[in-house]
Order: structure tokens, then sequence, then C-alpha cells
């Protein structure tokens, strides 16, 4: 029989860096528990379910830091000057360079523009539009033509419909001839 005085010695996995550690944990027993003894194969499991749950942790530390600098960026941007947020191509362009603006490129700057007012990352709206992260990525910057359903599931996935996406085209394409 087990007495209230009776320790059972355990260990205890602890991180100190990039490194893990077994520390000796002594457990008071109560009443009549059993002492059980692991095998050395069940103290392996336990330690790396320690593991497992220690990196869970710090992994879910780093996305909530990622998520507030995210967060103070976007304040950052929503504090900024109207005019550095203007779609309008600034006066030290050329008229060359407004001039040789394509659809395609002016579809880009929409798509980004309307991302990035939303505070939509790249991945979240590829995910709902069911396109490659890459592939939207150069739709974006004006690399890539996308096709008429593209552009719907896009539009669909940034909360606009492809009427609306395609007068803001124009009202952009517009606001550089002049």
């Amino acid at each position: 029989m087990v007495t209230e005085n009776t320790v059972l010695n355990r260990t205890e996995l602890t991180q100190s860096g990039e490194s893990y550690e077994l520390n000796p944990v002594s457990l008071p027993q109560r009443g009549n528990a059993r002492v059980r003894n692991l095998t050395p194969a069940q103290k392996r499991a336990v330690m790396f379910a320690q593991q497992q749950v220690l990196r869970a942790r710090a992994a879910k530390k780093a996305k909530d830091d990622r998520q507030a600098a995210l967060n103070r960026m976007w304040m950052q941007d929503e504090d900024a000057p109207e005019a550095k947020r203007s779609t309008k191509i600034s006066a030290d362009d050329s008229q060359d360079s407004v001039q040789n603006v394509s659809l395609r490129e002016a579809i880009g700057h929409v798509l980004r523009d309307l991302r990035t007012k939303d505070h939509k990352t790249l991945r979240e709206v590829s995910e709902n539009a069911g396109v490659s992260l890459g592939y939207l990525s150069e739709v974006e910057r004006g690399q890539k033509e996308a096709s008429s359903e593209l552009l719907s599931s896009i539009a669909e996935a940034l909360g606009v419909s492809v009427p609306q996406m395609l007068r803001m085209v124009a009202d952009y394409l517009e606001s550089l001839e002049n």
C-alpha cells in the first residue's frame, strides 16, 4: 500500500532556447494510487507529445505576433495621408509611362488596391477564389492575363461584382489620362 508521503519520480520536458531538457519532478501520491513504470518506448512517446505541445504553443505565439504586426501595419496605412494612397500617378512620372499602362496592368492595380483596402492577404484571396497564390500575384503585378472566369472568381473573393471591378479599372485608366 502506498502511503500519503510516498513520492513518485517523474521527468518533465522543458525547452531552453532551441534544445529540450528532461528534468526530474517529484509528485506526491495519495491513497492507493498505483505506481506505474513506463517502458522506454512509452517515455519516448510522452517526450515526443510534450515536444509537440511546446512547438504548437510556439507556433501559435508566432502566428499571433504576425497578426499583431499586420494589424499595426494596416493601422499605419489607414493613418497615412490620402495623397499616398491615391490611385493617380504622381506628377513626376512622364507622359510616356502613363500611356504605356496596359489593361492587364490596370486590372492588376485595381485588384491589388481592392485586396489591400480590405486587409486581405494574397493567400486568403487565392484560397477563396480557387487560384494559385503565384498566379494571383502575377495577375496583380500585370504579368499575366486573367480569363473572364478567373476575374469573376477573384472579384467574388474580394466582395465585388465583375461590372463594379471593371468600372474601377475604367476609372483608374481615365484618371491616368487626366
